[in-house]
């Protein structure tokens, strides 16, 4: 289990690792094998917080081994500050690993779009229970479990519970491939990255991780050309493929159709034109889009939700919105074009 290079803990903070994923995803086995890790031991206890019990279960000659106490949360709203606090003073834990739920809402855990607190107040009314963490604990990662073999069936039928586990997940591991096709395969990956844009994602099978450069493209466009022109319908592919593998792109014109961003305070030569998607319901659109760089005079008259047609060069370079390296798009041409109803979907 890494941990995160982005995110640097107070002296008073406790490291909370969260490992998502449905019941028999494989998210016990993947801690206990990374509990053997001699990269993740630690000197201090370990709080392990179990919110379901699967088939396979933790040891106690395990736990002990690796000085981790095992606590059971069976109610979702036990999660809550006053309760956690009185585990954390009763076991002072050096760090904490949260095995969550799947069919618990995350979002309520991390005031997401869709939890209660947040829809509560698009109705005007209370939340009816509130899911919080003790101010001490931190985030520090965010990992979901995914079994390749059921995605499908996860996927057309709890779609919203899936997207909330990767919104804010820095790994994704899809393991049990393999029966999985290598065109599925492309396919899971497409749609984890617009759910998790920031996860890297791993494909397993029963031999060990499966090189993903070996799958096959599966692009609507030639991406050998020196210009792409993209139909409104490509552009959530483009994009993902352009964000996994910025390499490929860099020094080719890209022309499309996407609604103007300008964020506050963004200098007077940046704008973001894209798409907004949605990822898992209509409750939880995303702006997928790259910063743009072009003439202060030209895109003056261009503001926020205007619709444009572009066409720019693309470019990779460090910024502070992709925390480290990422495509970055030189304009050549701007004009201004109807709107595209539809929006990207997944």
């Amino acid at each position: 289990m890494a941990t995160s290079d982005n995110y640097e803990l107070r002296d008073d903070q406790i490291p909370v690792f969260l490992i998502n994923g449905f019941l028999e995803a494989g998210k016990t086995d993947f801690l206990k094998f990374t509990m053997g890790q001699e990269y993740f031991q630690a000197e201090g206890t370990t709080l392990l917080l179990l919110c379901e019990e699967g088939e396979s279960e933790f040891d106690d000659a395990t736990l002990e081994k690796y000085n981790t106490v095992k606590v059971l949360i069976e109610n979702e709203t036990d999660f809550n500050e006053e309760n956690l606090k009185k585990l954390q003073d009763k076991y002072n834990p050096e760090r904490i690993i949260i095995e969550w739920n799947g069919m618990w809402n995350q979002d309520d855990l991390l005031d997401g779009p869709m939890s209660e607190t947040a829809l509560a107040e698009q109705q005007g009314r209370e939340p009816a229970y509130e899911l919080s963490l003790p101010e001490s604990w931190a985030i520090y990662q965010i990992i979901t479990i995914i079994d390749g073999s059921t995605f499908d069936l996860y996927l057309n039928n709890m779609k919203s519970l899936l997207g909330q586990m990767l919104r804010s997940a820095e790994l994704a591991i899809v393991n049990r491939c393999d029966n999985v096709s290598d065109e599925k395969l492309v396919d899971y990956r497409r749609k984890i990255r617009a759910m998790g844009q920031n996860a890297v994602i791993v494909l397993e099978d029963k031999d060990g991780e499966i090189p993903q450069d070996t799958l096959p493209e599966d692009l609507p466009y030639d991406i050998n050309a020196s210009s792409i022109d993209l139909k409104a319908e490509d552009y959530g592919t483009w994009f993902m493929d352009c964000m996994d593998h910025p390499e490929r792109y860099i020094g080719k014109e890209i022309t499309y159709t996407g609604m103007m961003l300008k964020r506050k305070n963004m200098p007077a030569n940046e704008c973001v034109p894209g798409r907004m998607a949605m990822t898992c319901c209509a409750q939880d659109m995303t702006f997928l889009g790259y910063v743009t760089k072009g003439d202060p005079k030209v895109l003056a008259p261009f503001n926020t939700r205007d619709w444009v047609k572009i066409t720019a060069t693309v470019g990779i370079e460090e910024r502070e919105e992709y925390n480290g390296e990422g495509p970055v798009l030189e304009l050549k041409k701007i004009v201004r074009t109807g709107p595209i109803e539809e929006p990207v979907a997944f």
